[in-house]
């Protein structure tokens, strides 16, 4: 009979590359290659849009395009979680949407910032 614990320990041994859920901001949109450069590495990010938003919602959406096109290249996943972030997905993760979605849904809406005259 083969002895199943030093099996069990020969398999422990096996290391699995870490996936990590990493919350990062989106400040500048120089900010884009880390988020991809984390994607790319096979972790999830949730990205705080806000900053940048405060700054300019023409940069915000120039943004989350850029990232939806990358993302779709890699097979990965992008989805909005609420008014200020979006998660971003490697193509080993998909994002779970109810069944009412047939499609993945665009980032429709932005943050609403108030813009005050300089």
């Amino acid at each position: 009979m083969p002895n199943r614990s030093a099996k069990s320990k020969e398999m422990s041994t096996i290391t699995q590359p870490s996936i990590y859920v990493k919350a990062l901001q989106l400040r500048e949109l120089t900010d884009i290659a880390l988020v991809k450069d984390e994607v790319r590495s096979g972790n999830i990010v949730i990205l705080r849009i806000t900053p940048l938003a405060k700054k300019s919602v023409e940069d915000v959406k120039s943004a989350i395009n850029e990232l939806c096109e990358y993302v779709g290249g890699v097979g990965g996943d992008i989805a909005r979680l609420g008014e200020e972030r979006i998660v971003i997905t490697p193509s080993s993760v998909k994002i779970w949407r109810r069944e009412e979605h047939t499609t993945p849904p665009s980032i429709p809406e932005l943050p609403k910032t108030e813009t005050t005259a300089a």
